[in-house]
């Protein structure tokens, strides 16, 4: 962009022609087009197909066609909204996410992420977790998040590095093939005989917009699979494993079953969670804590990611309780 051309100023393109190597095969033609064309609409990418502006190996395409290796894609010449420069994470955020990176290879990361930080920017954060990663790693050409984490949920996220990787890894989680096992400290004694919640989940939002979930006949099936790990003075250690991925489903799951998630400000009662801040709970007790997988190159491989600070005093804490008690 020149210096006379302003942010947000529309700018037009010129024709581009663009190889399709091995890691971009497989994909639409009119996905790989709107990740081209950032800031066309929608209706202006398919009317130049449609038009046959856009060419594969110089022959016409439909939106639907997929591209293979070695395929040569025109891209004609359109009006782009040129972006505003946003906030870019500074040295120390990145320098935090890098550290949070518990393996990669050339396909993928694995990342303990930290509670707090949100998976991206969006709803009035300038940036998340993909974003610092991205700032911290300027000559990676493809980074994308495999799945999602709740900002105050902290524990293990999986990035690709490249298409084919989060193609592979996505459809591992599709086929429930991806195991994630969750450590939440939850109020009151679970049950040893407690061990999975089966209830339909439907998504709903408060008046100001918040984005909430409940139990109810109308939403989607949710099965949560639970094993206890330790019983504490008033709390439990649990272990949850989400055999479906429903938007809040432990969260929801636990306070359903009667023991809600200590810190949870959404869906822990104010009693509770009251009780639980006068004794030093700083956050969500909610942590992915394991992943079993098979990686991209087809190797079987569990991730484990060690509790943060403020979530290991908090277990501390209530097992030196336990032990004074017992003691006594």
């Amino acid at each position: 962009m020149s210096p006379q051309q302003g942010a947000g100023e529309a700018v037009k393109s010129e024709v581009r022609w663009v190889d399709i190597d091995e890691d971009g095969a497989g994909q639409r033609l009119d996905n790989f087009l709107l990740t081209k064309l950032k800031g066309v609409p929608k209706s202006v990418v398919y009317r130049i197909v449609r038009k046959g502006e856009v060419r594969i190996n110089k022959k016409r395409a439909k939106p639907d066609t997929r591209l293979e290796a070695g395929d040569q894609v025109r891209i004609p010449p359109v009006v782009q909204k040129e972006k505003p420069v946003g906030p870019v994470p500074g040295s120390r955020v990145q320098k935090v996410m890098e550290a949070a990176v518990i393996y990669e290879d050339e396909q993928m990361l694995v990342v303990n992420k930290p509670q707090g930080i949100a998976v991206h920017g969006g709803s009035g954060l300038s940036f998340g977790l993909i974003e610092a990663l991205r700032a911290s790693r300027p000559d990676a050409r493809f980074l994308e998040l495999v799945h999602r984490l709740d900002r105050d949920t902290s524990g293990l996220i999986m990035v690709a590095k490249k298409r084919a990787a989060l193609r592979h890894l996505q459809e591992e989680i599709r086929q429930r093939r991806v195991v994630k096992h969750y450590h939440a400290l939850v109020a009151g004694h679970w049950p040893a005989s407690c061990t999975e919640v089966n209830v339909p989940l439907e998504r709903y939002e408060l008046k100001s917009g918040e984005r909430m979930v409940k139990v109810s006949e109308a939403g989607k099936s949710a099965l949560t699979r639970y094993q206890l790990l330790e019983l504490f003075d008033g709390y439990s250690l649990v272990q949850a494993y989400p055999v479906t991925g429903r938007t809040h489903q432990i969260r929801v799951h636990s306070a359903y079953g009667g023991h809600p998630i200590a810190g949870d400000d959404k869906y822990m009662d104010d009693v509770s969670l009251r009780a639980f801040r006068t004794q030093g709970g700083q956050r969500l007790m909610l942590h992915a804590f394991a992943l079993s997988l098979v990686l991209p190159d087809g190797r079987q491989e569990r991730f484990e990611a060690p509790y943060d600070a403020v979530f290991d005093t908090t277990v501390r804490r209530l097992r030196e309780r336990r032990t004074g008690k017992a003691s006594s």
